[in-house]
């Protein structure tokens, strides 16, 4: 009896988890479009150069500089954390440009079918099995990008461009087992010096945050590292307490919300094709998220009766 009330307290500390982490990044649009007229570009230097700095202290304060080390003793997994770094940075300016350029519709149809496209690496790439339910999923995620294309006659770079850096850098994480504060560090270790070098020159030369910015906008600016450190902390808490599945369903939360802000807060045209197309590619999360479900409550039951 205690151990499955122990349980219940994990799985509900989890779901909390996880639920707080896809509010803050689903509400994040709001924080980037508060920053302006800060540069996109600025805001972005910014964001590499705090993010490594919160992640030194933080991974300090737990793992010790020995902790810190120890990992990157391997010399052939340094040439990794750089290519993911570039990776996750190319992800974040994608999508901290489109929201300060009015296209966070755009980026929800990214994060919307980025989990479809990792789904397709690890089949390419990891040989994984193709069930029916990922199938169907991934057919009604074209079908919902072929009609923005269709109807906008242009490929939707943004969204296409959020899900295919991160189903990069996922397959790249996949042969990289670290904690995902460490791991976030060693990503940003070797942008950082070269970011603090740009912002240097960009604000002494009146180009930066502190020539065009309020100054309430740039005491929010240095909360950059903070904003993207504790979402992924909790996230990291997360998957460690509740299933995958589960995790990924509560992922789904953040583009929606964003949707939500983009259309009735942010005012950014939204049509019936545009409705059609979301329409589309949630009818195929739906399969996935239930075949994936199913999937993993099959493995649990094998697992229960070995």
């Amino acid at each position: 009896m205690g151990q499955k009330t122990e349980d219940r307290k994990t799985y509900r500390m989890g779901l909390s988890c996880a639920l707080g982490c896809a509010a803050l990044w689903g509400f994040l649009p709001v924080y980037w479009q508060a920053l302006r007229p800060i540069s996109s570009f600025v805001i972005i230097f910014y964001r590499i150069f705090l993010v490594g700095i919160v992640c030194f202290f933080a991974s300090l304060k737990i793992y010790g500089m020995k902790g810190i080390l120890e990992p990157i003793r391997d010399k052939r997994a340094l040439l990794k954390y750089f290519l993911a770094g570039v990776l996750i940075t190319a992800n974040w300016s994608i999508y901290i440009w489109a929201v300060n350029a009015d296209h966070v519709i755009q980026t929800c149809i990214g994060y919307y079918i980025e989990p479809l496209v990792v789904c397709v690496f690890g089949i390419i790439l990891f040989k994984e099995k193709l069930t029916g339910h990922k199938t169907i999923a991934i057919l009604f995620a074209c079908a919902g990008v072929v009609i923005v294309l269709l109807h906008f006659m242009e490929v939707p770079v943004i969204a296409l461009g959020l899900a295919g850096t991160f189903a990069v850098y996922a397959a790249m994480k996949k042969s990289v087992q670290l904690p995902a504060l460490l791991s976030l560090l060693y990503e940003t270790m070797f942008l950082s010096p070269a970011a603090f070098v740009v912002l240097l020159y960009l604000e002494l030369t009146g180009r930066g945050a502190l020539g065009v910015g309020q100054p309430y906008q740039y005491a929010l600016l240095l909360l950059v590292g903070f904003f993207t450190a504790i979402p992924l902390g909790l996230f990291a808490a997360a998957a460690n307490r509740i299933p995958l599945v589960t995790l990924g369903i509560t992922e789904y939360l953040s583009p929606s919300l964003s949707l939500i802000l983009g259309i009735f807060l942010l005012k950014e045209p939204f049509d019936r094709i545009q409705l059609l197309a979301f329409a589309v590619i949630w009818i195929g999360l739906v399969f996935f998220t239930v075949g994936e479900y199913r999937e993993s409550k099959r493995a649990a039951e094998s697992n229960e009766t070995l």
